[in-house]
């Protein structure tokens, strides 16, 4: 197939969707698709070579074509959807068009079907709750405005109803769209992934005193790193690592402050930012791994985080807040051990109980390891594959039913 992937974003891009964006399009390339991804060129003072900069091998099935654009940003967003609409209908036209981006998806779909391919949605959340919850979810954020949350939930109902494929990354939001706009047809769950090297081997190791608990991503308050610091003042034989973050973002400078004000400056590091291809190792590096997320409407319903599925393929013990969406991955007891979201104690005492009991955390780090298999680059390009057949075929449908209604 020929897959033309369109993401409004500066490329390569430090930030999850630069990662899972690069990962998924490398990974149905290596399946043999000639994939063409359509991007804004890189902002460094000197551009990185994206292959290089996610520690990806170079291959002639994956293009990366760049738009320019310049003045404010609503003239550069504009300049990217003229560009990609012009994209999408030259021929030889791709097979099929595959975006995460609610506007792009819902700009292509006012084209006449006679001059696009069919449109694949891939949707991380319902944008206006998202917009709505945003000055929790990232600091200094203003909330959606009642007429924008409106505007998005028209773009919202005309790209699930029109989209001729549609991925969510949990049910839950399958679900929550269902029950907002009613039923649709092709369309599929389609989870995050993880890069997995080849003939990887669980090696179980020792929990070390002091033991050394990692969390990796971003430091949105929504995150819920706060909460981990919060527990660490009670395990005094816990170090902490935190991996991510950026000096330019306030929210690096916020937790390395509570951090302080909480007497643990010599138990946390920060790392700042890390390069994707070296976070697995820093990970490795790791005792425990957690994920504090709070209980909004991501978290609960929509995430599907990257680092959940790092956590799991890296084979150690997981400690997780105890959400819906989590839940569809990580089984409590089996996988993970999961705790209250948002309450410092809780996650306290399931950080304790897992590095005071070698036996718990073993067998945990085993079962996420052999799991993280389901979750490979992989195994979700061929899901991504399915779904984008079922759009060709519900393309085709339709299209030689309106052309026996013209007859």
């Amino acid at each position: 197939m020929r897959i033309l992937y369109l993401a409004d974003i500066r490329f390569p891009l430090e930030r999850a969707n630069g990662v899972q964006t690069m990962q998924t399009c490398w990974a149905l390339a290596d399946r043999g698709h000639r994939v063409t991804l359509l991007v804004r060129p890189d902002t460094s003072a000197a551009p990185r070579d994206p292959f290089a900069y996610y520690g990806l091998a170079a291959t002639d099935r994956l293009v990366l074509e760049r738009v320019r654009v310049a003045g404010s940003p609503a003239a550069r967003r504009i300049a990217y959807l003229a560009q990609a609409c012009a994209r999408a209908a030259r021929r030889p036209r791709a097979d099929a068009v595959l975006t995460r981006d609610l506007g792009v998806a819902s700009v292509l779909l006012r084209l006449p079907r006679g001059v696009r391919p069919p449109v694949v949605y891939e949707s991380h959340g319902f944008a206006p709750e998202v917009g709505r919850e945003l000055p929790g979810l990232v600091t200094g954020a203003p909330p959606a405005s009642a007429a924008k949350q409106r505007r998005l939930t028209r773009r919202e109902r005309r790209v699930w109803r029109l989209a001729e494929g549609y991925v969510t990354m949990t049910e839950a939001l399958a679900s929550e769209l269902a029950a907002r706009f009613g039923p649709r047809d092709a369309r599929a769950v389609v989870p995050d992934g993880v890069r997995l090297p080849e003939n990887r081997r669980f090696s179980p190791a020792p929990m070390r005193h002091p033991a050394t608990v990692a969390y990796a991503g971003h430091l949105y308050p929504w995150k819920g790193v706060e909460i981990a610091l919060h527990a660490l003042v009670g395990l005094a034989d816990v170090r902490g690592v935190i991996i991510g973050g950026h000096p330019a973002e306030p929210d690096l400078g916020r937790l390395e402050r509570l951090a302080a004000d909480l007497g643990l400056g010599g138990r946390v590091t920060f790392t700042g930012p890390v390069p994707p291809p070296e976070v697995a190792e820093r990970l490795g590096e790791a005792d425990v791994l957690v994920l504090p997320n709070t209980a909004t409407s991501i978290s609960a319903r929509y995430t599907s985080p990257l680092k959940l599925f790092e956590y799991l393929a890296a084979g150690k013990p997981i400690v997780a807040s105890d959400l819906p969406a989590l839940r569809e991955v990580l089984r409590d007891g089996e996988t993970a051990v999961l705790v209250t979201p948002g309450d410092p104690a809780a996650l306290g005492l399931g950080l304790r109980r897992v590095v005071s009991d070698q036996h718990l955390a073993t067998r945990l780090a085993r079962a996420a390891f052999d799991e993280a298999v389901k979750y490979s680059w992989d195994r979700r390009a061929g899901r991504l594959e399915r779904v984008i057949e079922m759009a060709m075929g519900r393309s085709s449908a339709g299209r030689s039913s309106r052309e026996g209604n013209a007859r």
